[in-house]
């Protein structure tokens, strides 16, 4: 994290949280709204649809603040380093402003599709545009959920740094985006897999705000798991990969 200023880590991640989440919240709205062309598309286009969101929000941040675009990779990134402690309330708060401007973003693209929920009686439910929600609500079997799909993502994203030109090449970018894309296909079923807490909790935020109609709850006793499991995985992440590397 050293090579980068302060300004441009903040810049950066907001820009590229933005992107990410914008096309990461856009997905989640084509295939749940009415009058959308993509309604009822299957899980599967919500899997790529995030992990092109992580390509694209990477790879235009990346010279200016690494990318990260994740406050459990900004973790997992500062205790596999042992330093540079003092940027990583910058990269979370750039990320987490990204993530409100990117669901804004998407409310604002969806604009339409959002006031034709205004029929109650044939209302989509909103909140699972901007944020995850369990399909089995057990707390505890959730958070471990996304502890260990978490720990998925960080603990190959560090190792991609060991193969020589991986880095310089740029297409660790790629291959995290494919990795997101994998984690979801796999392990996205219980939660909806977060794996990143500005993706949940901005968008959340930005859900409770925005004048949506019929938007419902947007069920903040849950939005605790969502920020401590990624948490924790990408510091378990870490520290299995400074263990064994």
């Amino acid at each position: 994290m050293d090579q980068f200023s302060n300004g441009d880590i903040f810049i950066g991640e907001i820009i590229g949280t933005a992107i990410l989440i914008l096309l990461g919240a856009g997905v989640c709205a084509a295939v749940n709204l009415r009058f959308s062309k993509a309604k009822d598309a299957d899980w599967i286009v919500v899997a790529f649809g995030w992990g092109f969101g992580v390509m694209a929000g990477a790879y235009t941040v990346g010279t200016l603040s690494g990318g990260h675009l994740n406050p459990a990779v900004t973790l997992g990134i500062a205790i596999n380093e042992g330093d540079n402690w003092e940027k990583v309330p910058l990269y979370i708060a750039g990320q987490m402003i990204g993530a409100l401007i990117g669901a804004t973003l998407c409310w604002v693209a969806y604009h339409a599709q959002f006031e034709a929920n205004r029929d109650k009686d044939n209302a989509s439910p909103t909140l699972g545009i901007f944020a995850t929600a369990p399909e089995v609500r057990k707390p505890v079997a959730n958070v471990l959920t996304e502890t260990v799909a978490t720990l998925a993502l960080v603990l190959p994203l560090l190792a991609f740094g060991l193969t020589k030109g991986i880095g310089e090449s740029g297409l660790s970018s790629l291959l995290v985006a494919f990795l997101v894309v994998g984690i979801g296909l796999s392990l996205g079923g219980p939660t909806g897999y977060a794996i990143n807490p500005a993706r949940d909790l901005g968008p959340r935020i930005a859900h409770a705000l925005l004048p949506i109609p019929n938007k419902g709850t947007s069920d903040w006793g849950y939005a605790w798991v969502p920020v401590v499991g990624p948490l924790a995985g990408g510091a378990l992440g870490a520290l299995i990969f400074k263990a064994a590397f």
